[in-house]
């Protein structure tokens, strides 16, 4: 067990791979993290960085031909990735839970609500089927979803995007897990909606001291919700730091790129854009794997790929770091 100092999950030099027919692809490409009890880490970057294989990564819940090929992911004090199936079954939904993004895929759609959430509590161990019922209902309630006792009977396809994810969260939260991984859970939801599930997430969370990894491509939601922030582009983690700070100070022309690309940022100009596109995960540039699109490019970005290091009060992995000067 983890003391107050010490990380609830640390993440070191994570490897997952695409091992094909034509060779290995890197999806996630030497990522290191650490998560405190109570703290929610930011996880954003563009479609394609690689945030999703991360946390399928750490819940062992990757399909072939992915794998994880090295580094470790050290859950109070135990190595997910070299559990055995038994082990990380005991963890997974019980000490760690997921949120996916698309409830509709993630709930069963000819089961009932009440069946997928008991399910999920019983499975563990942790409940009887009578108790796990009146928690279900208790935990929908506290999800917001209205009439909770005779909801909890209707099937997913009754529901709304808004209550459908309510229900995953009920579920993500039904065995008081200490680390919640939510994977872009207010894509496609309305802004009134979205504000009521950051809300939720975040009064949840400080309730019972639980840590969460909350990954999405919007900056505007990690600014409302994280403590600490990281940049995922093209597999690689770019820059990690505060998200006041961040946000304030961003050391990686990725990350200075991203905040310039938000609307409120616009001053009733056009809005900034970053050029090209992230490449794919078999096309990947030598040297710094943004050279292509970065407006500071130099020669040695081209041809030296730079190492992720602690620099002007961030980690960050760029030769030339925003606020650092020419070296």
């Amino acid at each position: 067990m983890p003391t107050a100092a010490e990380p609830l999950l640390q993440v070191r030099d994570l490897r997952t791979w695409f091992l094909t027919d034509s060779g290995p692809v890197r999806a996630v490409d030497g990522v290191s993290f650490d998560v405190h009890a109570g703290e929610t880490l930011g996880v954003v970057g563009e479609s394609g960085s690689g945030k999703s294989v991360c946390a399928k990564s750490i819940m062992r819940l990757l399909d072939e031909p992915a794998r994880i090929v090295g580094g470790s992911i050290l859950f109070k004090g135990r190595d997910l990735a070299h559990l055995d199936d038994e082990g990380i079954r005991e963890v997974r939904g019980r000490e760690i839970a997921m949120v996916f993004q698309d409830p509709m895929t993630s709930l069963n759609p000819v089961l009932r609500i009440a069946r997928q959430l008991i399910e999920a509590m019983t499975a563990h161990g942790r409940f009887t089927v009578a108790a796990a019922r009146s928690r279900a209902i208790d935990l929908l309630r506290r999800m917001g979803v209205a009439s909770a006792d005779r909801t909890v009977n209707s099937f997913p396809h009754q529901f709304s995007g808004g209550m459908r994810q309510r229900v995953m969260l009920a579920m993500g939260f039904s065995n008081e897990p200490s680390l919640l991984i939510a994977d872009e859970p207010t894509t496609a939801l309305d802004v009134t909606i979205q504000a009521q599930i950051l809300d939720l997430l975040a009064s949840l969370s400080r309730e019972r001291n639980m840590a969460m990894v909350l990954i999405t491509h919007d900056m505007g939601v990690v600014a409302e919700t994280a403590q600490r922030v990281m940049v995922m582009y093209a597999s690689q983690q770019v820059e990690e730091q505060e998200a006041d700070r961040l946000f304030e100070h961003p050391r990686h022309p990725y990350t200075a790129a991203l905040l310039e690309a938000l609307p409120e940022r616009a001053n009733d100009k056009r809005l900034n854009t970053i050029p090209g596109v992230v490449p794919g995960i078999a096309d990947r540039p030598t040297g710094c794997v943004f050279n292509p699109r970065c407006g500071f490019v130099q020669e040695r970005c081209r041809v030296e790929q730079p190492a992720l290091e602690a620099k002007l009060g961030a980690r960050v992995r760029c030769h030339f770091p925003i606020g650092g000067g020419v070296s």
